[in-house]
């Protein structure tokens, strides 16, 4: 079946941005559910960090995922360029630091790079924030992405899917991102499925 995002093939083009928020389990398991997707890496020095802490790896167990990682200090790699063909963008987790940065068009990296170059294309940017709770800052940075075209899709998982582990509410994040990426999966039991 082709994709709807881009019905001439099947592959998307995908770039997949790690930040230093709490959250990299999310990462980890997008990664795994791209595995049939042409996917473009990169890991903000936090984000590799927190890929220690959380998941007891380094960035280089997540790259084989990739078809190919990018230091997030490159300006110079591909996808920093609009030229470069992207069908989507995920940052996830997202950390304010990075929001904001894209939210003041400020591009000290390549992940706030990509970001921004995506924005101007046109083309899908998701963003997974994790923090909680919110401040005015942080609600009005993305209020303003969100109005730039981006999508925030918070690291919120439901419960109507009856999760029973730690990994049900982390399929339920990622399988809304790719709900917004139009790739069909089975992460999670839709709502209207099982009606009590």
């Amino acid at each position: 079946m082709k994709n709807s995002l881009n019905p001439e093939k099947e592959k998307l083009k995908i770039f997949i941005g790690i930040t230093g928020a709490s959250g990299a389990i999310y990462a980890e398991e997008l990664l795994k559910s791209l595995k049939n997707h042409e996917i473009y890496l990169s890991s903000s020095k936090w984000g590799e960090r927190i890929i220690q802490l959380e998941l007891g790896k380094t960035v280089e167990e997540l790259k084989p995922y990739a078809k190919e990682f990018f230091p997030n200090n490159d300006l110079t790699a591909p996808p920093a360029s609009g030229s470069f063909k992207l069908d989507a963008v995920v940052i996830a987790p997202c950390s304010m630091s990075t929001i904001a940065c894209a939210a003041g068009g400020y591009t000290p990296n390549l992940i706030t790079r990509v970001i921004d170059v995506s924005l101007k294309q046109r083309r899908k940017v998701v963003l997974v924030p994790r923090e909680t709770p919110l401040n005015q800052i942080h609600l009005e940075n993305m209020l303003k992405l969100s109005c730039a075209g981006a999508v925030i899709l918070p690291a919120s998982p439901g419960f109507y899917h009856q999760p029973k582990t730690i990994k049900d509410l982390v399929k339920f994040v990622v399988g809304k991102v790719l709900d917004i990426l139009e790739i069909e999966h089975e992460l999670y039991k839709r709502w209207g499925i099982q009606r009590m």
